[in-house]
């Protein structure tokens, strides 16, 4: 987020501290410099686009860079429109285990549970 004007701007996903400490502990254990978390959009799933989260060493033009909690996060261009105010979190619980993805422009859902419209 950046502040303009006393306002608060999205400039893309939004990652909670449990899912910024979760990332911090993953890339720690790939042991790589350089590596961030790239979060896009992609053609698939049965509502038509799937979420992909993984780690990459690549800037690509046009990219936009976020920082959490010593977390680099980064969307490509392409993406953007679609994740801009996504909340990325981590749960650990009984019934659940992994990160999740809260997306107010995501219209419809699937059976999957893993792509939207």
């Amino acid at each position: 987020m950046t502040v303009e004007s006393g306002e608060t701007t999205q400039q893309g996903v939004i990652l909670t501290e449990a899912a910024a400490a979760k990332v911090k502990s993953l890339l720690e254990q790939q042991g790589e410099e350089g590596l961030h978390l790239r979060v896009a959009v992609q053609p698939g799933g049965c509502s038509g686009l799937r979420y992909q989260l993984y780690f990459d060493d690549r800037k690509m033009d046009g990219d936009i860079v976020s920082q959490f909690n010593g977390v680099d996060v980064v969307t490509d261009r392409l993406s953007a429109p679609y994740l801009k105010g996504a909340t990325i979190d981590f749960v650990d619980t009984i019934e659940k285990q992994g990160f999740t993805i809260d997306n107010p422009n995501a219209t419809g859902s699937c059976a999957c549970g893993d792509s939207f419209n």
